[in-house]
């Protein structure tokens, strides 16, 4: 199935920002968390050759973007292959030990991590943070073998500053927990159980299991990969949440949020959510998964059940196996960033089976232009009230596909009754994306 491309230099911006690796510098004071901590610091790098070549074969993938030989600046957001969006070594589920430095987690400490290196983490402890705070050219990866760590207000991990940080789990179960009020450390409003200020990439052979009762799952406030791993997220607000961008072509996801799945929201030029692999099992009181200007779907399955399933400006599916269970919309193209321009949903394959449930909702609710090109879409809504299977407010464009409404096919998309409505309709499912309670 050929997969669509986006014509606008707004998706050019987009391809750039998701294959460049570098982060920002920043200083921060001492954590106060709540628990009085110790402090043990690790200064030493344990860098190899190896490592020193990945560094440089990181650099040239995360600084070369493709060459653009279309004047229009045709580009697609995720690119065919997963090595355009990813390195090597984010794709390595297994990270090289042999002179990784050993630290065991213990009770209200915080273990400081200045130097590149491989860092394996093990051991159980309440009230410990392991902080990153390295040079903004260094690439820090942390090896999850077994660590279960439960605190009172203040993140597990706390990545300051760095180029990137690799999340690593080893064939283990690992459990990070944040039972209270997060606390800020004097200068940033920590909302995670993971929280970071640069670049981070989840990946592994082992289960990672969070618990936010007050908070984000895992805050990035730059670009968050996640390439293989088991996550099991149980959190008050948003599981996953990025700024710039979340990509992701691989993992397991068990996700019960009161907010989000997956939620991607910054300025006008970036925010958006690429995903061309991985099983997804999605219970959210919002979203299933939220991007603030484009979300494209270029393969993986997917089980949500949520006020609303996707949502974003522009929704691209161009494969996967997706089931919506939805009491909103079930896919909702709205208008959240006008960089992205008029909002609209396009399908060009896979399979997407929604089923509706409320006396006001609508499958597929778009402040703009629908186009189908391909794939199937299995719908089921309640026929009564103002509730519709298609809701847009610009035009609908069908070329292809199989379409299936109430058990009956249908060679063409309905007309809405909205269209040409205006583009207005609101922007965060149907719990208005508002600050959750305990979890």
């Amino acid at each position: 199935m050929k997969k669509t491309y986006i014509t606008s230099a707004f998706i050019m911006t987009l391809v750039a920002a998701s294959i460049t690796g570098c982060g920002n510098s920043s200083t921060v004071s001492e954590s106060s968390s709540s628990a009085a901590k110790e402090s043990t610091s690790f200064a030493e790098a344990a860098e190899t050759t190896e490592e020193a070549a990945e560094t440089t074969e990181e650099a040239a993938a995360d600084t070369t973007a493709p060459e653009n030989t279309d004047s229009d600046e045709v580009r697609q957001l995720s690119n065919t292959a997963d090595s355009d969006l990813f390195t090597k070594r984010d794709l390595e589920q297994t990270a090289d030990t042999s002179k990784a430095k050993s630290i065991t987690v213990a009770d209200n400490k915080t273990i400081d991590i200045s130097s590149e290196g491989v860092y394996t983490i093990s051991g159980s402890a309440e009230n410990c943070t392991v902080r990153i705070d390295a040079d903004e050219t260094a690439k820090v990866q942390l090896v999850l073998d077994g660590v279960d760590i439960e605190n009172e207000d203040f993140p597990a991990i706390y990545v300051l500053s760095a180029d990137k940080v690799f999340i690593t789990t080893t064939d283990s179960e690992n459990t990070l927990t944040v039972s209270g009020q997060f606390t800020s450390d004097g200068e940033n409003n920590t909302d995670a159980v993971i929280y970071s200020k640069d670049d981070i990439v989840l990946n592994g052979t082992g289960t990672l299991s969070i618990t936010s009762n007050y908070g984000n799952g895992i805050t990035c406030k730059d670009d968050m990969k996640i390439t293989g791993g088991t996550y099991d997220v149980r959190s008050a607000l948003d599981a996953f949440e990025a700024n710039d961008t979340i990509s992701v072509c691989g993992g397991d996801f068990n996700i019960s949020t009161n907010k989000d799945g997956f939620h991607c929201e910054n300025d006008e030029a970036e925010g958006t959510v690429t995903i061309s692999g991985g099983t997804f099992t999605i219970s959210g009181a919002s979203d299933g998964i939220q991007a603030c200007a484009v979300l494209q779907i270029d393969g993986g399955v997917f089980d949500i059940t949520a006020a609303e399933g996707l949502e974003a400006t522009y929704i691209v599916i161009n494969d996967g196996d997706i089931t919506i269970s939805a009491s909103d919309d079930g896919i909702n193209g709205s208008n959240k960033s006008s960089a992205a321009g008029t909002p609209a949903v396009e399908i060009n394959g896979g399979s997407v089976t929604i089923t509706m449930s409320g006396g006001d909702v609508d499958a597929i609710d778009v402040n703009g232009n629908i186009t189908v090109s391909g794939g199937t879409i299995d719908i089921s809504y309640p026929q009564q009230g103002p509730s519709e299977a298609f809701d847009y407010d610009g035009t609908a464009t069908y070329n292809g596909g199989t379409i299936i409404i109430n058990g009956s096919q249908v060679d063409s998309i309905p007309q809405s009754s909205m269209m040409g409505g205006g583009f207005g309709g609101g922007f965060g499912g149907g719990f208005g994306g508002g600050r959750g309670g305990r979890f």
